[in-house]
């Protein structure tokens, strides 16, 4: 059985969740942000998955990092359509997902930096 990965799991979610909000707005005529929330949100969870498979903790860190920059630049857009009269207010589920997910990367990308990095050869050497 595959351990559970909860980043991966809730990024994932979260990115259906955008997909269904970007079709909601599709349908209201508002293009352009349908477009960059679709982008910037469903862009958390391929940086989180691309993580997975990093060749180096440096790596894993950077693809964490930029997954975290684009649930600010999520939260950017949803923060727009809560303030604007025109637009459907993100529902409260998408918002505390958001809000997850910034938390996990938050404490995964501090507690990744802490660990030190593995080094086989130091093992093969000794």
């Amino acid at each position: 059985m595959t351990p559970r990965n909860e980043i991966v799991e809730i990024s994932f979610e979260f990115a259906l969740l955008i997909i269904e909000m970007s079709e909601v707005l599709e349908t209201k005529r508002k293009y352009v942000v349908a477009k960059q929330l679709l982008k910037a949100g469903t862009s958390i969870g391929a940086n989180v998955k691309e993580a997975q498979s990093a060749e180096s903790k440096a790596d894993f860190i950077h693809k964490l990092k930029i997954a975290h920059k684009e649930a600010l630049e999520t939260e950017y857009w949803m923060d727009l359509m809560k303030q604007s009269d025109s637009y459907p207010n993100p529902s409260t589920l998408l918002e505390d997902k958001l809000l997850s997910i910034k938390k996990l990367l938050n404490k995964i990308i501090s507690s990744a930096k802490k660990k030190p990095e593995y080094k086989s050869y130091e093992r093969n050497n000794k």
